[in-house]
């Protein structure tokens, strides 16, 4: 058996074993065109436990809603236990964006920030009525190399079956699993903004540089400009997002105080 079968396997086992420990009934994970939500949701069928998966675009670019539909559609004929919506969230969106002071319809980030937690909220309202859990699909760079990811938003959610699985192993895995090669061939996006903006793109780097940064313990005098600047790139984010990555601050009252 390879090593990426063993990967594989284990993490079909701790899924089915998670779900079977907390009573439910399977897993709902929302589908996006990427291939981390690809990954996420064949292993989660393979489970075969029941999978429901959510298509949710808002003002989508037609290239990740093309793959994010193509993939469903290839699940369900792959595995009889998958069963989908696609759920158009735009009109939702855009009446929340339309209710909304200036400060805020004129941040882009925070308008697409809320569209993930838009997503989230769906992806729960979906599982409570089903009894199934929010499966993540962050990877381990996303979620705590750099940060990459809404809170609240995709960051919200039950459990996380690849985030300890860096970005090229995931895309490893999805060739092992046969995800589509749309999705296998595309580049990573965020699926947060209408022009399908790609990853590298908005972070500056690619995420083999920032899983190299991720790991990085050498003198920084002898890096090349490059590299110099991907660990400057990748440490700025992990500082900025570091909230994210640790539990909520509780003030601790002592019980002299309260006495």
């Amino acid at each position: 058996m390879s090593s990426l079968d063993r990967v594989k396997s284990h993490i079909i086992s701790w899924l089915r074993a998670y779900s079977n420990k907390s009573n439910t009934a399977g897993f709902v994970v929302g589908v996006s065109g990427g291939i981390d939500s690809a990954v996420t949701s064949i292993l989660c069928a393979e489970t075969d436990k029941k999978v429901v998966l959510l298509n949710m675009p808002i003002r989508q670019s037609i290239n990740e809603f093309t793959l994010a539909e193509a993939h469903i559609d290839n699940l369900k004929t792959r595995y009889s236990n998958v069963s989908s919506y696609e759920l158009d969230l735009t009109s939702v969106f855009e009446s929340f964006e339309n209710v909304m002071p200036f400060d805020v319809e004129s941040n882009g980030l925070s308008l697409a920030n809320s569209r993930a937690r838009l997503r989230m909220m769906t992806l729960y309202a979906v599982g409570q009525a089903n009894g199934l859990l929010v499966a993540g699909t962050g990877n381990k760079v996303e979620d705590f190399g750099i940060g990459f990811y809404t809170k609240y938003g995709d960051g919200g959610v039950d459990l996380s079956p690849i985030a300890d699985l860096n970005k090229t192993e995931v895309f490893a895995l999805a060739k092992s699993l046969n995800v589509i090669e749309g999705i296998q061939n595309a580049a990573p996006t965020d699926g947060l903004w209408g022009d399908g903006r790609r990853d590298e793109d908005q972070i500056g780097a690619t995420y083999a540089e920032l899983e190299w940064a991720m790991d990085f313990v050498g003198n920084v005098a002898d890096l090349d400009q490059r590299q110099t600047k991907v660990l400057s790139i990748y440490r700025d984010f992990h500082s900025a997002n570091k909230h994210k990555m640790e539990p909520i601050p509780v003030c601790l009252i002592s019980e002299d105080l309260k006495q």
